[in-house]
């Protein structure tokens, strides 16, 4: 990637322009990770029980925190390759986002501060304030 951080106001906003672009792209994504375990069954007249047996498996799984609680489930293994293809999408959409918003932040600060009349008071510190004077009466006495 170029350094964007050498680019002018115009090469800024094409960077921006083609970060939507491969942003589009993208295709179906979800959150989480993916993982394979062995896990014995708990009978204990199966093999799994044995000592040094890895247990059953591999048991395909997808993590994911929703509401600050881990959510884990199972993905079968017709699934499994689909879905660390989404998950993997899921890593570039998260990474195209932080690019777009660092490019953003580039052009919010290259682009000109506009000349308005408001704009130069509030630099010059001046108040703005209503023009008519409060119509507020004192209180009785």
């Amino acid at each position: 990637m170029p350094n964007v951080e050498d680019h002018d106001l115009a090469g800024l906003e094409e960077e921006r322009t083609r970060l939507h672009e491969e942003l589009v792209g993208v295709g179906d994504f979800r959150q989480g990770s993916v993982y394979s375990v062995h896990r014995p069954c708990g009978k204990p007249h199966c093999a799994c029980a044995e000592p040094g047996h890895p247990g059953h498996g591999p048991l395909h799984l997808l993590s994911k925190s929703v509401a600050g609680k881990t959510v884990t489930k199972s993905v079968s293994a017709t699934a499994l390759e689909k879905v660390q293809q989404e998950v993997g999408n899921y890593k570039r959409f998260r990474s195209l986002v932080d690019e777009i918003v660092d490019v953003n932040e580039q052009i919010c600060d290259e682009r000109p501060v506009p000349s308005t009349g408001t704009a130069k008071a509030v630099e010059d510190g001046q108040k703005r304030g209503s023009k008519k004077p409060s119509r507020r009466r004192s209180r009785p006495k």
